[in-house]
């Protein structure tokens, strides 16, 4: 595997600096935000280290290469399914622009969401689905770029709920989903702390799924049991879970590593640094990163 780290939290800093702070740190690779300039829609989006809309490819290439530092996929995680047509669309076509640019970049991989209409069923998004995002990865398979769908809910907030804003969240769903879009060139972007806060096993769909999985996170999320008690798992996840890096949550790291070894799994494994405790200035985010990459290496060359 190689360790990287996805670019987000270092929002203040340009490309070459992200690149610059990986190789300075023994990184193999950073997963790297391409979000469209402008103004952020929520925390962690809106973050952009590679501009699609105005792409130099060999300045990219021969910079990330000049550093020994791969770029392990394009990042950028909207809402395609969003209930407002014109907001879909926009999605759609930003998704389109980063498989074009993961291609020409020979990155060949593009990290985002299926995206849901909170409001609909899992049924309802599901048709929906099959519409949006069959057109896509037939586009992406003629790129040659396969698409990483990362588990997470987007359920943390009141303006997510009720259902989330994105659909890939249980096994079930995963099954359902390859089943209407059997692209071999669609798979996950597995995040084993999405399935904590959910009650689930997240060590059994790594072996369910080991052809699927192209690209890997690493967040902890501890779960706070006496919050928990007070509001029940009905609540807003955030009244009783907090991100937290690698190590410092409820993520039993050993057992998902060795699940990943069993597998075989040889890809991208990315540090996504969310934890509200190294926030307070830049140098504390570069430290979280440093933090996690210190306790991941026991599991590293």
């Amino acid at each position: 595997m190689q360790l990287g780290f996805n670019s987000a939290i270092l929002a203040e800093c340009t490309f070459e600096e992200v690149i610059e702070y990986a190789a300075e740190n023994g990184f193999s690779c950073v997963e790297l935000c391409a979000w469209p300039k402008g103004k952020a829609e929520r925390k962690y989006a809106g973050v952009t280290h590679i501009d699609v809309d105005n792409l130099d490819v060999e300045y990219i290439k021969n910079y990330t290469e000049d550093r020994g530092v791969a770029i392990s996929g394009i990042a950028y995680y909207p809402n395609p399914l969003d209930g407002n047509q014109e907001k879909s669309n926009y999605y759609v076509d930003h998704i389109k622009k980063c498989i074009e640019a993961a291609s020409k970049l020979d990155v060949n991989l593009v990290n985002t969401f299926i995206g849901r209409d909170q409001r609909k069923t899992i049924d309802e998004n599901l048709q929906t689905m099959v519409k949006v995002w069959k057109p896509l990865i037939d586009f992406a398979e003629e790129k040659g770029v396969k698409i990483a769908i990362e588990n997470c809910p987007m359920l943390f907030t009141n303006d997510e709920w009720p259902g989330g804003q994105n659909l890939m969240t249980t096994p079930a769903i995963f099954r359902k989903v390859f089943e209407l879009v059997p692209n071999e060139n669609f798979g996950l972007n597995f995040d084993p702390s999405h399935f904590i806060w959910q009650q689930m096993d997240y060590i059994k769909p790594l072996y369910e799924f080991k052809d699927r999985m192209f690209h890997i996170h690493f967040k902890d999320i501890k779960v706070y049991e006496d919050k928990l008690d007070d509001v029940g798992i009905m609540a807003t996840p955030l009244e009783y879970l907090a991100p937290k890096l690698p190590g410092l949550g409820d993520v039993n790291w050993a057992r998902y590593v060795s699940a990943l070894t069993d597998i075989g799994y040889r890809g991208a494994a990315v540090i996504e640094v969310e934890d509200k405790a190294f926030e307070d200035s830049l140098q504390s985010k570069k430290d979280s990163i440093k933090i996690s990459k210190n306790y991941l290496s026991q599991f590293f060359v």
